[in-house]
């Protein structure tokens, strides 16, 4: 079903950027399961997934929960989810090369000349950002149209338009 209406999302709206956050090593959480999650990261596409490890804390319902997961596995899990994620967005983030994205200027980077922005896919401080060559007369807060030129696993790089 989450396939489908993802499909029926990007079907309506190619620009459409999914972002959520998953959980891995939640009690009885099995192999196959896991793999059920990988396989729907890679089908999805999902643009930004976060991945925490399940922690035991206190007053929560899952704590009486049968099966829990061992530590190393949960690590394993996560570490798993994350080469997938990167891989996913490495692509999503390469396909944006040659085209042109609304880029809102958050402010400098460490490289004279160069600003950092944003795109309306990334949410300031936790998503991907844009560094843009040759936009020192940019401030923070203008939204400018950047001719994006590269692409790393995250972050796009580009200029002005």
């Amino acid at each position: 079903e989450y396939l489908d209406l993802v499909g029926q999302l990007r079907r309506a709206r190619p620009d459409t950027a999914l972002s959520t956050d998953f959980i891995v090593g939640f009690p009885g959480e099995t192999e196959e399961d896991f793999e059920i999650l990988l396989d729907f990261i890679r089908e999805a596409k999902i643009d930004r997934a976060g991945c925490f490890k399940y922690e035991n804390v206190a007053h929560a319902d899952s704590r009486s929960l049968p099966d829990h997961i061992p530590e190393e596995v949960k690590e394993e899990r996560w570490h798993r989810f994350m080469e997938v994620q990167a891989k996913v967005s490495a692509d999503r983030a390469a396909a944006q090369i040659g085209t042109v994205q609304d880029v809102i200027i958050d402010g400098p980077s460490d490289t004279p000349g160069e600003m950092i922005g944003r795109t309306k896919a990334d949410a300031p401080e936790v998503d991907a950002v844009v560094y843009l060559d040759d936009a020192s007369h940019l401030k923070p807060g203008d939204i400018v149209s950047a001719s994006i030129e590269d692409a790393d696993e995250y972050d796009l790089y580009g200029r002005p338009a």
